[in-house]
């Protein structure tokens, strides 16, 4: 008995011996396995990559800090104000994100110490340091409208203070850039009710499905954060609280870029809402004969089906509250086949997907990371 218990210990314990030596190769191949998926497959950016915002104050640069502090890939070296005379001051609602100053404007002190900046800043002040970066060899990404017109005339009448359009110059509606951002210079971030209408219209105008001829109509609502942060009558509390109201009528400059994209006329009315952020834009349009609901919706499911910002809907209309605080874009739509009516609903929040998420958005593109980084 007491040799045939030995001999079954023996058993047993040789087994266990070949199952620990089985398991213990298993997990080296596996190990070795993962090292070399890991090896092959590059990173997307092994240094972090110097950046700067220049007009931190203002509700769009905050943004902008609060973004990039926060990126995986960027480290913000430097936040300026819009004046070299302002006063330094610390951001307090970004406590523990970032614990930086906001220091006045110092531009050869932000060129030395950053590999992209972005101006947060008036018209005519980016289009002074914008043309300032890119003769330091700095790749700049613009927020406002300087550099958005790429036609002569139309500039000079919105944006006088840019008289020339510098070489590398990519129009940033991010979806629609594609590659193109990779090469640029300076990356023109589009404005906050073309970038809401141009994603729900473009893919349309571009598929030929509207009417020729027949006017687009933008009926634009936007929270007071739209307007910046220089106090206004217009901005004042018991201006602007309980009531809506009518602004730019013909004479927005919104206008003129939406046209540009879309090649063709549009009337444009934008509204100002009382609320601090978000923007929904209704827009009104005349299809060709013929075209169906499900031409619509095949159209924005392929012009988008690689934009992960952008979220159709369909006939379950958005809301601003469903994309604030957040990059994305909410489409939805209704089509009247009877009488070849549309009307396309789309809503982002004006200080993110319209201004500071798609800067950050187009800072992924332009230096090859993956654009949703910070951003998710």
């Amino acid at each position: 008995m007491q040799s045939q218990a030995r001999r079954f210990a023996w058993k047993l314990l040789t087994s266990l011996g070949n199952l620990c030596i089985v398991i213990l190769f298993h997990e080296y191949l596996s190990a070795s396995l993962l090292t070399m998926i890991e090896s092959a497959v590059p990173s997307a950016s092994t240094t972090p990559i110097r950046v700067a915002v220049v007009g931190a104050t203002g509700y769009a640069g905050q943004e902008l800090v609060r973004l990039l502090a926060r990126h995986p890939h960027a480290v913000l070296t430097a936040a300026t104000a819009s004046q070299a005379t302002s006063t330094p001051r610390r951001l307090p609602g970004l406590a523990r994100i970032w614990e930086g100053e906001v220091v006045p404007l110092d531009p050869p002190a932000v060129a030395a110490n950053a590999d992209v900046v972005f101006l947060a800043l008036p018209e005519a002040a980016s289009a002074e340091m914008g043309a300032a970066f890119l003769a330091a060899g700095r790749r700049v990404i613009d927020l406002s409208g300087a550099f958005r017109l790429r036609d002569d005339a139309a500039r000079a009448k919105w944006y006088p203070a840019t008289a020339a359009m510098p070489e590398g110059v990519v129009y940033g509606l991010s979806e629609f850039a594609g590659t193109s951002l990779a090469g640029a210079r300076l990356v023109s971030c589009p404005g906050c009710y073309p970038t809401a209408s141009l994603l729900a219209l473009q893919p349309l105008a571009e598929a030929g499905l509207l009417k020729d001829g027949a006017d687009v109509i933008v009926d634009a609502k936007s929270g007071v954060s739209g307007a910046g942060k220089a106090p206004s009558d217009r901005t004042h509390f018991c201006e602007n609280h309980g009531s809506v109201a009518a602004y730019g009528l013909f004479g927005h400059r919104h206008t003129a870029e939406m046209m540009q994209s879309l090649g063709r006329e549009v009337t444009f009315t934008p509204h100002l809402v009382p609320l601090d952020r978000g923007l929904l834009s209704t827009i009104y349009a005349r299809l060709r004969a013929g075209v169906s609901a499900a031409q619509i919706s095949d159209t924005l499911h392929a012009a988008h089906a690689r934009s992960p910002f952008v979220r159709l809907t369909g006939d379950a209309l958005p809301e601003i509250k469903h994309v604030a605080h957040t990059n994305f874009c909410d489409i939805g739509w209704k089509v009247d086949e009877a009488t070849g009516r549309i009307i396309l609903v789309s809503v982002i929040d004006n200080l993110l997907k319209g201004a500071a998420g798609q800067a950050v958005q187009n800072f992924n593109l332009l230096v090859g990371l993956d654009e949703r980084a910070g951003l998710l």
